[in-house]
């Protein structure tokens, strides 16, 4: 009988994606392992390869389709002998998404019931569908949130599980005994602003209206939860660069050779990986109910990249040399700039960085990505006047950096040490590298 071909997921956390590009069309032969679409999901645009082999009987998802969901039909596979008359109507294209504000059509029963720990698709007063995922209305359910209170940030205004987690349990829930009322009642929170409404206020100013795309609602959803949940304090350090970037100079010509040209950034990759070693309780990540302390310096760096960012990480960066971080980095930030990462590759670590410093920034603070201790943030390496261990007045190249640490897994003693462990691993590099 013809097969299904469902959405897959790419990455353990997608739960959507977009059907960007087919690469097959109908009535195409296709073999296992070769490439039937490319699927984007909210940080690379990835390959999906055929497991079964077949005639291509029918595409139910179009290209350039976002929000489907993972394992919704996206085409079906037809086998020998099997002609398109012997597709069934249970084979149809899923019901489109509804646009904000606008009832849907009428739905058809599904073909199976669903499970029993997801609860069913809830409706406002007025009867309107509520479109949320499976997972934002299990977690709706057991914190006894309403919906319909929430404006969804997922595609089309869809409810996703960021939406319900950052939500307050609603009025109707079961509270603690109210306190006795002070002379003064609480003031109400101030209500979030709706799109509609920013739209109205520049409703008569010429501007161009930029569509949100996977990635950068990701990066919308994790940075304001991280700035809602994290609580960050941040630690500053001043280092003197000069003994580093004189070595430095001397490694480069002595690897020009093999080509190998190693950048400040190199050193500073290093010099956390190592720090993490020489602080192991702060090599650490937040984990909801408990703190898991890593054993190896997994290191992730910021890359920027056209409409946001990624953060690939250097795996057991402490254990490898600076030429092999420096070629590794190189190869990481050239396919993230290409959406060319696999996700294994962008997802974990405990420790970031993020330089700014070839832009000319100074210094900076920057946002914890979850669910990551801590980030440093690196500016530019400045000549400035300083008072030397003589006590004269001299000048020095000086980098500003920033620590910003989540207290929910690092104290502000730790976290100073841990920095003070970055700053003598920079300013004595032949140190870090013994």
């Amino acid at each position: 009988m013809p097969t299904e071909i469902l959405m897959p997921a790419l990455s353990p956390t997608m739960e959507e994606g977009t059907l960007a590009k087919w690469l097959v069309k109908e009535g195409d032969t296709v073999a296992s392992g070769d490439i039937l679409a490319e699927i984007e999901t909210d940080k690379a645009t990835m390959e999906f390869e055929a497991v079964d082999e077949g005639v291509l009987g029918r595409i139910l998802i179009t290209e350039g389709t976002e929000g489907v969901k993972v394992n919704t039909p996206i085409a079906v596979l037809l086998e020998e002998g099997e002609s398109a008359a012997d597709i069934g109507a249970a084979a149809s294209a899923p019901e489109p998404m509804a646009a904000p504000g606008t009832a849907p059509a009428p739905a058809t029963a599904p073909a199976t019931a669903p499970q029993a720990d997801v609860a069913p698709a809830p409706k406002a007063a007025d009867g309107r569908r509520i479109f949320a995922s499976p997972l934002a209305r299990r977690i709706a359910a057991q914190k006894g949130i309403d919906l319909a209170q929430i404006t969804g940030s997922g595609p089309h205004g869809r409810i996703i599980r960021a939406d319900v987690e950052n939500a307050q349990p609603s009025s109707t829930t079961a509270t603690p005994a109210a306190e006795p009322q002070t002379s003064e009642p609480a003031a109400a929170p101030a209500p979030s602003i709706s799109s509609s409404q920013v739209a109205k206020i520049y409703a008569d100013r010429p501007h161009t209206e930029v569509a949100l795309d996977g990635m950068r609602k990701t990066i919308a959803a994790r940075l304001t939860e991280a700035k809602q949940q994290i609580p960050h304090f941040y630690l500053r350090r001043d280092i003197h660069l000069d003994a580093l970037m004189t070595f430095r100079a001397q490694l480069n010509e002595q690897l020009s050779a093999r080509g190998i040209k190693l950048s400040i950034n190199d050193f500073i990759i290093k010099a956390c990986a190592v720090a993490l070693q020489q602080v192991p309780a702060a090599n650490a990540v937040w984990a909801g109910d408990r703190i898991l302390q890593l054993t190896p310096s997994d290191v992730a760096v910021a890359v920027a990249i056209e409409g946001g960012l990624f953060t690939p990480v250097l795996k057991d960066a402490d254990q490898k040399t600076l030429s092999a971080l420096s070629a590794e980095m190189k190869d990481l930030a050239s396919r993230a700039r290409d959406r060319k990462l696999a996700p294994h590759e962008y997802q974990g670590g405990s420790f970031a960085i993020s330089n700014l410093g070839m832009f000319g920034i100074e210094n900076f603070d920057a946002v914890i990505n979850p669910p990551h201790g801590a980030i440093l943030a690196v500016g530019a390496g400045i000549r400035k006047p300083v008072v030397g261990k003589d006590g004269e007045l001299t000048t020095a190249t000086v980098m500003s950096v920033t620590l910003s640490v989540d207290h929910r897994v690092i104290d502000g003693a730790l976290g100073a040490e841990l920095l003070a462990a970055i700053k003598d691993n920079l300013e004595n590099p032949l140190t870090m590298l013994a």
